[in-house]
């Protein structure tokens, strides 16, 4: 039976999902998204059980990693069941994995054993800290990478001590990357008529997304420091106090920071020698901020929007989850989709940030169960049904 395609655009690829926890799960779930054949293989132990890392199944954060997939167990720790995998192998586009650098070749399934039998194969790869090198061996974990990567020496108000951010922004990225990796790699396939090995780890990812304060201290020597909400540049770009809660303005360059002090009624700030320059509004950044504070926090935060933007200075609310959700553009931009499932269940996930304009991502199929199409799969692969029958009464599958 065919299965539905979230997407047209990778539906020629085959990929093998041997990932767990977030990393993983996130790069898989960008091809998954986009149409590709994704497998998941869950993790069958010689007892018959399963092992589900990661949350419980039926969970909100399950459910948003494994959409659109398709899943069948396997017992990757018998022999029979590394026969299995590597037939699956041959015919596979891409395998992702995000197991400690050691598992995967104690199990016989790394990268140099799986190109023996399939050149082709890219083999996408996320660990803590790398494949190799003197921490490679360590568990990662986001919290851990935001320290070691320097993110949480930037994040939080000065002086209050190191602060992680609210999202697993190491895992997340990680999971970004590894999958522009493995498209890359696809692209260079055409070409070569040979797959690669995509690496990527927790500590890289976060140190890529410092981005522009790394650079400082590359470049300059500078190290940044907590900030808080000000912007470490534009000034002044940071939180302010409304009647009934917060809002952002944000101000880069001159000509902003004057509309920005006739919209909110203090057009003497911008001759005021204290404000009237960029290194002025830098180095009295704190009196700045009272002076607006001041003044903000007589309206709401929607008439501030509303006059703000009208007057061509960037500005947004600052929303809980659940007000971001209800926000006229948001549900505009469809970020917020229902999967469909047979068993009328509600599942509603978040969708892809990417539109594209001929072969759109979509929600086409619910995450699957344990192991859901096992037999689907195998006999897509070739397998015939004494084979299966044979398979599962060894406990393989």
């Amino acid at each position: 039976m065919p299965f539905p395609r979230a997407s047209q655009a990778l539906s020629r690829f085959t990929v093998l999902d041997l990932t767990r926890v977030r990393s993983g799960p996130t790069c898989v779930r960008q091809l998954a998204d986009w149409g590709a054949n994704v497998i998941k293989i869950d993790a069958l132990m010689e007892d018959g059980g399963g092992e589900q890392p990661g949350g419980p199944r039926g969970g909100s954060d399950f459910q948003n990693l494994h959409r659109n997939k398709r899943a069948m167990t396997l017992n990757l720790k018998d022999p029979k069941g590394l026969e299995v995998f590597k037939r699956l192998a041959e015919q596979a586009d891409v395998i992702v994995e995000n197991f400690r650098p050691d598992v995967k070749a104690k199990l016989g399934i790394d990268y140099e054993s799986v190109r023996k039998i399939n050149p082709r194969i890219v083999y996408g790869s996320i660990s803590g800290f790398g494949q190799d090198g003197p921490y490679h061996k360590r568990p990662g974990f986001d919290q851990i990478a935001q320290g070691m990567g320097g993110l949480m020496s930037v994040t939080g108000a000065p002086g209050g001590g190191p602060m992680r951010v609210g999202i697993p922004v190491a895992d997340l990225t990680a999971g970004l990357f590894c999958a522009i990796g493995i498209l890359t790699a696809l692209l260079e396939r055409d070409v070569s008529g040979e797959g690669q090995w995509v690496q990527t780890s927790l500590l890289q990812a976060q140190i890529f997304m410092l981005d522009f304060q790394a650079a400082r201290w590359l470049m300059e020597k500078e190290v940044a420091k907590q900030a808080g909400n000000n912007h470490p540049t534009s000034i002044p770009t940071g939180v302010f106090k409304t009647t009934d809660g917060y809002i952002n303005i944000a101000t880069t360059g001159g000509r902003i920071w004057e509309r920005c002090a006739q919209a909110i009624g203090a057009p003497e700030l911008v001759t005021d020698p204290d404000y009237a320059t960029a290194p002025a509004r830098s180095k009295n950044r704190d009196a700045l901020n009272a002076r607006i504070n001041a003044l903000t926090e007589k309206k709401s935060t929607e008439t501030w929007v509303q006059e703000l933007n009208a007057a061509g200075v960037p500005c947004g609310p600052i929303y809980s989850i659940d007000q971001m959700f209800e926000d006229a553009q948001v549900k505009h931009l469809g970020m917020a989709q229902h999967v469909p499932n047979d068993e009328n269940r509600h599942i509603q996930l978040v969708s892809q940030p990417v539109t594209l304009s001929r072969t759109p991502s979509k929600m086409a199929a619910r995450p699957p169960e344990f192991g859901e199409q096992t037999e689907e799969v195998l006999a897509e692969f070739g397998f015939g049904q004494d084979e299966i029958a044979a398979l599962r009464q060894r406990k393989v599958v």
